[in-house]
């Protein structure tokens, strides 16, 4: 039996600093030649993307690869795009800001068939974006439970696990037949909202730790990762309105803000163990000075953010 048709769709804007990377690790895997397409769905962007994305459009003997406008700019329009244009009885979102291993798309097509599930997905090692002790620490963050919670797509995973989401995801067609479109309402939460409503129909999500990829942190700086995070924050609580539950870990920095003056003195010392922890791995004593900052940016700004984004919810 022949192996499946893929399409994978890969929204971006303002991407010049990372998506020839991201192209060039796609188009290096060892999936069959001529059996997948790649839709890079731009959301009209002001800066060498399209530019960069347009050498990359001449046929090949690998993948073929189109540009496709979004108009809309927000990440879950590209996906409804790239999906109504997909020729793929398997779809594969992928992240413009990530260098994929060279099996990730056999391994997500191999893992869809065997385990029967609706969507899988792996787990992403963030890597700091600059050689910067910040852009290191905010990398950490992002790859530590203490940082991120329960997200085992970012802490990693002993073995295949069935999880309530996962990074980007590989899909069987049909589930978007089922369950419809991603939501365009949800800016920035449009995974955690497709994925509950794909478990809500009863479908099933998998996370296999060896389906890999690097990460690269859209922030290098504790004020753009603070301002990432509230953002991250607001949107965290806005499925809310519609009715859609949302996962209790991404409500905790919201239950920390709100007892912040009771939990505060829980939180100091914590927080001082799990970077003093770090810094002796990474062996950099430097880090136990900053992943304190970048630990607080990280949860103050998100529990910032939800309550402002309950706030609209609610008035």
């Amino acid at each position: 039996m022949g192996e499946k048709f893929v399409s994978i769709i890969v929204p971006c804007f303002n991407e010049e600093r990372h998506i020839a990377e991201c192209l060039d690790s796609i188009l290096a895997n060892n999936y069959p030649a001529g059996k997948a397409e790649i839709l890079v769905v731009d959301g009209m962007s002001k800066d060498r993307t399209r530019e960069i994305i347009q050498r990359y459009s001449i046929p090949n003997t690998q993948y073929s690869i189109r540009l496709l406008d979004n108009p809309k700019v927000i990440t879950p329009a590209a996906m409804n795009i790239g999906i109504q244009a997909a020729k793929g009885d398997v779809i594969i979102k992928m992240d413009a800001h990530c260098v994929y291993a060279k099996d990730y798309i056999s391994k997500c097509v191999r893992h869809l068939r065997e385990s029967n599930a609706d969507n899988v997905g792996g787990v992403l090692k963030a890597v700091p974006p600059k050689n910067t002790l910040m852009a290191k620490a905010i990398a950490l963050s992002l790859s530590h439970v203490f940082g991120v919670g329960g997200s085992y797509f970012r802490t990693g995973a002993d073995q295949p696990r069935e999880v309530d989401t996962v990074a980007f995801g590989c899909y069987r067609r049909e589930v978007f037949e089922k369950i419809g479109p991603y939501d365009e309402r949800m800016e920035k939460t449009e995974d955690l909202e497709l994925n509950y409503r794909l478990g809500k129909a009863g479908g099933r999500i998998m996370l296999f730790p060896d389906i890999k990829a690097v990460y690269y942190p859209s922030s290098d700086t504790l004020g753009s990762f603070f301002r990432h995070n509230f953002t991250d924050g607001i949107w965290a609580t806005y499925p809310l309105k519609y009715g859609f539950k949302v996962s209790l870990r991404h409500l905790i920095p919201l239950i920390f803000v709100l007892t912040l003056p009771v939990s505060i003195w829980l939180y100091i010392p914590v927080s001082l163990f799990f970077s003093l922890k770090i810094a002796i791995v990474e062996n950099n004593v430097a880090l136990f000075l900053v992943l304190p900052f970048v630990f607080a940016a990280r949860h103050i700004g998100y529990g910032l953010g939800s309550l402002v984004g309950l706030a609209k919810i609610i008035l």
